[in-house]
């Protein structure tokens, strides 16, 4: 935090030489800005925006593979933010570092999306599951499970508030944006159909993670039971003993084929798992929490959707 509070102290002396450009809210090519914190959010930007989507300054922040919970933003972040028409973030334990950027924020006309607040009731507190390691952070207030996107329910939800935010900012290609997301949210709304037939056909109705656990926001949508070495955003890279052997232990019991990592595991803690079963022969299949994509990615074709889909060919097989 203090250095966040250093980049804003430099940011109040330069305020003038900002603001002196301000005028209309807009850079000089006269294209508005949006400011993205995650992926899934500029993605959904971008589908809702379809064509004009060139017509925007559309940021993407954490656009170097740093996860949400590590990131800290630089001086040109803060500016970017500071200036910009539409600020898009979480609002969760790992964006505190906000609180202070938009306090300072130079174009007061900002218009501000906090997918958590939107959540409101609907925000899930990060629970301890059993077996689960347990983390001390010295801080008695319950965190809410940061990871809103990977519920497609929730991504409808969003899109709605986003492409009505992009009307009021541009008035002129509103009922654009409105059949954008309406076109979108369909989709959405088809691949969330996919996923309730999909799980109420399984097998196995249990997902065993060696690793942390950003999906329960996923699971709780479709009635499936989680374990996990660790909480969604937890920062503990070793498991004990104790939790190795409970979740083996829990892959002899329900006689489980598959284990489960997010994209960015190293999967040692998998493979420890595996090797303290009985038969000691399952395989580690990989759910994408969409915690590390870049734009780089969406050059390559990368979307919300199209890993949402491959994360649910990844559940077919492993709740078969």
């Amino acid at each position: 935090m203090k250095r966040i509070a250093a980049i804003i102290l430099i940011l109040l002396l330069l305020m003038p030489a900002i603001s002196g450009c301000k005028e209309t809210d807009k850079p000089s090519d006269g294209k508005l800005n949006i400011v993205c914190t995650i992926f899934p959010q500029y993605d959904w930007v971008r589908q809702i925006l379809g064509d004009k989507a060139d017509t925007m300054n559309l940021t993407l922040l954490l656009n170097n593979r740093v996860d949400l919970h590590s990131y800290q933003p630089s001086f040109d972040d803060i500016v970017k933010i500071s200036t910009c028409n539409l600020f898009i973030y979480v609002g969760g334990e790992s964006d505190k570092w906000v609180d202070d950027t938009l306090k300072e924020a130079t174009n007061k006309d900002m218009i501000v999306i906090n997918l958590l607040d939107i959540l409101g009731d609907e925000a899930k507190i990060e629970d301890l599951i059993e077996g689960m390691e347990e983390e001390d952070d010295g801080d008695d207030e319950e965190d809410y499970d940061e990871h809103v996107w990977l519920s497609l329910k929730n991504a409808q939800m969003f899109c709605v508030i986003i492409a009505d935010a992009l009307s009021s900012l541009d008035a002129d290609n509103a009922e654009e944006y409105k059949n954008n997301m309406v076109s979108y949210n369909e989709k959405l709304a088809n691949l969330d159909s996919e996923y309730k037939t999909a799980i109420n056909a399984a097998t196995v109705k249990t997902l065993l993670f060696g690793d942390r656990f950003p999906f329960r926001y996923l699971v709780d949508d479709y009635g499936l039971t989680p374990y996990a070495a660790f909480s969604g955003c937890s920062a503990e890279t070793e498991a004990s003993f104790d939790t190795i052997i409970f979740l083996a232990d829990k892959i002899d019991e329900l006689n489980l084929n598959f284990i489960m990592v997010t994209e960015s595991s190293d999967q040692s803690i998998a493979k420890s798992i595996i090797n303290n079963t009985t038969a000691k022969n399952q395989r580690i299949l990989v759910l994408n929490a969409m915690q590390s994509v870049t734009s780089e990615d969406v050059k390559t074709g990368t979307t919300y959707l199209s890993i949402m889909e491959n994360n649910l060919d990844i559940l077919k097989e492993a709740l078969k």
